[in-house]
């Protein structure tokens, strides 16, 4: 298998990647310490000024886009494959009639009937646009449904687009020029939820289970997008065929499976947010709620079938004592711990002949991530001892004081930072209990998930490992989730 970007096509520099000098580049997702070769050095400046021309421009452009520090630009026109939509539904005959509208009829499409209760409906609208109606005799859920789906499909490419989506004109258009690359195997488009009159809807604009953000970059484990959903996703046929279709014993998360399997098979997947494509999300706190729960129980499944890629939280050993340090009300330790994480750092950027200059700044940095990832994660997982720590009593009263302020803290630092950076149509104090109750519920499907199958595995944090090759200390890397809005 080739692993280099094909010829002609350009990359843009990641918007976090900085160059320290001329050999030198720092950032991606992981964050890590790229060094470049006198050769290494040649192929950069030919991706600064063009597109890939040689053999070597060509192996670095696959590792700075792998990597994260770049992204890739298929030519213009670089594909003409075929591609085939897929639309898996139980009733909601109206919604499908809205999502076939946007369609527009410009690509054949596979209606798949998961066992609907009115039948002639959902007819009657497939007919109306021309596409292929297959039924099932009875609902196998959204994973059965598309591998009916897929057993029609005769073209290259194929679009799975759930029922309650709407696309827009050019979101195929946007995804399709990425497969001129043969290692990629799946390209999903940026989900986006639809506006709603209640709190809950106006929540789900800004804290959609199915927005992954406005960064593009590679989907793979561990990274800053770790999985997409299949409510909007193009697949290479072939590929499936190789590593197979959805697992149909898993009800919720069958998406993140097949994500990871492909992963896992060594092909590439894209996540595009310059095509869009909109989503009703729960205009009631009861069925998004719900829906969180179901999420959250995917976690227990997916960690049995995919170990490596399912940690809930990989922390940054010294940032985690000092918040815990922080916790039970030792400002002495804390600062200690926080100056061994400052101290640490700018050996490791000495070790790697990298500049010192920074290093609180930047240490206060991951801390500060670490302190959010922290944070999410006790939300979901242990919001109780968050409350024990507000409530109690015991301890002198700096001490208490402390303890107090950091639980707060913990408990209000991701919601109210997602607040002022989304700025939602919801005043703040709705959208942090929304917040807190969304995190909590996706927990505690967790929680009920582990009980289920026997495994700890969703809900056990994992240190990070010092890399000396590409120093991730040098970055500043703290606290990552596995996946920030769970496994959906």
């Amino acid at each position: 298998m080739n692993h280099a970007l094909p010829q002609g096509f350009h990359i843009a520099v990641d918007v976090d990647t900085v160059q320290i000098d001329t050999g030198t580049l720092r950032g991606g997702s992981p964050a890590r310490v790229l060094r470049l070769s006198s050769t290494g050095t040649a192929a950069w400046a030919e991706l600064r000024s063009g597109p890939v021309r040689s053999a070597a421009g060509a192996v670095l452009a696959r590792r700075l886009t792998d990597a994260g520090l770049a992204h890739p630009r298929p030519p213009v026109s670089a594909t003409r494959l075929t591609v085939t939509i897929v639309i898996p539904v139980k009733d909601r005959a109206d919604m499908l009639r809205q999502c076939l509208d946007s369609l527009g009829g410009d690509h054949p499409t596979v209606v798949v009937d998961d066992g609907s209760t009115d039948r002639k409906a959902l007819a009657d609208t497939v007919a109306e646009h021309s596409a292929t109606l297959l039924r099932r005799s009875r609902c196998g859920g959204p994973a059965a449904a598309r591998n009916t789906g897929l057993t029609a499909v005769e073209t290259e490419l194929v679009a799975f687009l759930d029922s309650d989506c709407i696309a827009t004109a050019d979101w195929l258009g946007e995804l399709l020029p990425h497969f001129a690359d043969p290692l990629v195997a799946a390209v999903a488009p940026r989900i986006v939820a639809l506006e709603g009159p209640t709190s809950a809807a106006r929540y789900g604009e800004v804290a959609g289970s199915l927005d992954m953000g406005t960064a593009e970059g590679r989907v793979a484990p561990g990274t800053r997008i770790a999985y997409l959903p299949s409510a909007a996703l193009v697949v290479r046929r072939d590929a499936l065929r190789d590593i197979g279709v959805f697992d149909e014993e898993l009800r919720y998360g069958e998406d993140v499976d097949l994500i990871w399997r492909l992963h896992e098979a060594g092909l590439r997947i894209r996540y595009e947010p310059a095509a869009r494509v909109y989503h009703r999300e729960p205009h009631c706190w009861p069925d998004l709620l719900a829906r969180r729960f179901h999420y959250g129980t995917s976690a227990a499944p997916l960690a049995q079938r995919h170990p490596s890629a399912s940690a809930p939280l990989v922390a940054h050993r010294w940032h985690s004592v000092t918040v815990l340090a922080a916790l039970a009300g030792r400002p002495t330790a804390a600062a200690l711990t926080f100056g061994l994480s400052a101290s640490d750092m700018r050996r490791t950027l000495r070790r790697i002949d990298l500049p010192t200059t920074g290093t609180l700044a930047t240490t206060a940095a991951g801390l500060w991530q670490t302190w959010l990832g922290l944070g999410r994660f006790m939300i979901q997982f242990a919001s109780p001892v968050l409350v024990v720590l507000l409530l109690t009593r015991a301890g002198r009263p700096a001490r208490r004081r402390m303890r107090r302020i950091s639980a707060a803290s913990l408990l209000l630092g991701t919601p109210v930072t997602t607040y002022f950076r989304a700025r939602p149509r919801l005043d703040p104090i709705r959208f942090v209990l929304g917040q807190l109750a969304d995190h909590t519920a996706y927990g505690a499907g967790v929680w009920a998930g582990c009980l289920r199958h026997r495994t700890a595995a969703p809900i056990t944090p994992i240190l990070a490992r010092r890399n000396h090759r590409n120093g991730w200390a040098a970055m500043g890397s703290a606290a990552a989730p596995s996946s920030s809005k769970g496994f959906e």
